[in-house]
């Protein structure tokens, strides 16, 4: 194989994934305006559905323009020797190869954000304003994007420079030090995201003591769950749209519920929605997804470690010396169909464990007022409840909501 076919055959795998996701994403669109099954009438009321309908159809048409824009994008960056210009660019700065690793991404990055973030402004200030959804000051969206950028810059500059380091000084065996770098990476977020990411976007307050508290802690204490840690994050300071999650382990677990959510819904709902958390900790489900991760970072750092100095990837993208930054560039796409084939099988286990995390709610608690959660829930953030089978396999971690709903009444 020459370098010529080989960015023939990166090209394709660009195309195919564009072609196959506007294939999903226009089947799905012709399920929007379906009859609501039974088990789902009481969602909507009539005016309700047709905005819900409305809403779903601006976000495919304003999908279809965006993905298009990328994809455009992304090929004439291929075809016109994008990366080429900015490697060169990088080495004019420096000759050190680490340095110039941290800057051809931190081009390449932040050159794709500021395109890309008139589309995000539209989407925020302009479609989710429109259906009601939007709280986001034009002063939070632009710290958001400051503070973004920092975090994007100073973590992900570290670790990427260190694995770079890695890959010059002990070549063929990089990949396991990158690996295990980036697993004590993964376990350090998955025990400390909620105490030392989130505060930088959010602010998080204890629950104060009160019913709901105490309703919390008598339920937790009816299934030996140890749960001080309660939090709710100010998620209205940005939208509407309610959300609850479980994180970190041992002594570190907590759940954070925003605020949205706590409004909502009420005290019975919320115990149920708490209910489905504390279960994916009592199923281990955490610790599935923690060492999942951890594997599949390893079997994927492994077969770059395979590839990545084959100088056929750097000259399939016009880079006529063979470098690291760019190798990852060419793995990462042509690793692509095997990513989502691993993605697809994490899909699966996710909505079985959503499943799980269900029945533990419905067995330990009650399914009614979980029902009704997942209702209100899916009615405030206008949710597409009748999506075609083929975009639910390929896209959702969860089940849809009938699905879950027929499960929960079993």
């Amino acid at each position: 194989m020459n370098h010529t076919t080989l960015f023939y055959i990166i090209i394709a795998i660009i195309s195919i994934n564009f072609i196959i996701d506007k294939i999903l994403d226009a089947l799905n669109a012709k399920h929007y305006k379906d009859q609501l099954p039974e088990e789902l009438q009481d969602v909507y009321d009539e005016d309700e559905y047709k905005k819900s309908q409305r809403y779903k159809a601006t976000n495919y048409r304003f999908g279809i323009l965006t993905s298009t824009f990328s994809f455009v994008l992304t090929l004439a960056f291929f075809f016109l020797d994008g990366f080429a210009f900015v490697d060169q660019l990088a080495r004019q700065i420096t000759d050190h190869n680490i340095l110039v690793t941290l800057i051809f991404f931190g081009i390449i990055m932040i050159g794709s954000d500021i395109l890309t973030t008139p589309f995000s402004y539209y989407k925020t200030f302009v479609i989710e304003e429109q259906f009601g959804f939007n709280k986001t000051t034009k002063t939070t969206f632009i710290l958001d994007k400051i503070k973004g950028w920092l975090m994007t810059i100073i973590v992900g500059g570290i670790i990427l420079g260190i694995i770079t380091w890695f890959y010059h000084t002990t070549k063929d065996l990089f990949w396991i030090y990158a690996w295990i770098l980036v697993s004590v990476f993964t376990i350090f977020i998955n025990l400390f995201y909620s105490r030392l990411i989130v505060p930088i976007f959010n602010k998080q307050t204890p629950l104060e003591d009160g019913s709901l508290r105490n309703s919390i802690s008598k339920y937790a204490e009816s299934v030996g769950f140890n749960l001080d840690k309660i939090f709710i994050i100010d998620g209205s300071k940005r939208s509407t749209k309610a959300n609850a999650y479980f994180s970190g382990f041992g002594n570190e677990k907590r759940v954070t519920l925003y605020d949205t959510l706590v409004n909502d819904l009420d005290e019975d709902e919320i115990v149920a929605v708490l209910a489905h958390e504390v279960g994916h900790y009592k199923k281990k489900h955490i610790i599935f997804n923690l060492i999942s991760s951890i594997l599949l970072t390893g079997f994927t750092l492994f077969i770059l470690s395979l590839l990545i100095d084959n100088p056929l990837l750097s000259e399939a993208l016009g880079v006529k010396e063979t470098s690291f930054h760019i190798g990852l560039i060419a793995f990462g796409i042509l690793y692509s169909p095997l990513s989502e084939i691993t993605g697809l099988i994490m899909n699966w286990f996710s909505r079985k464990f959503e499943y799980q995390a269900d029945d533990y709610a419905k067995n330990t608690y009650k399914a009614e007022p979980l029902i009704t959660s997942l209702k209100k829930l899916s009615k405030n953030s206008l949710s597409n409840l009748t999506p075609h089978p083929a975009y639910v396999f390929m896209h959702y971690s969860h089940p849809t909501l009938l699905e879950r709903i027929k499960n929960l009444k079993q």
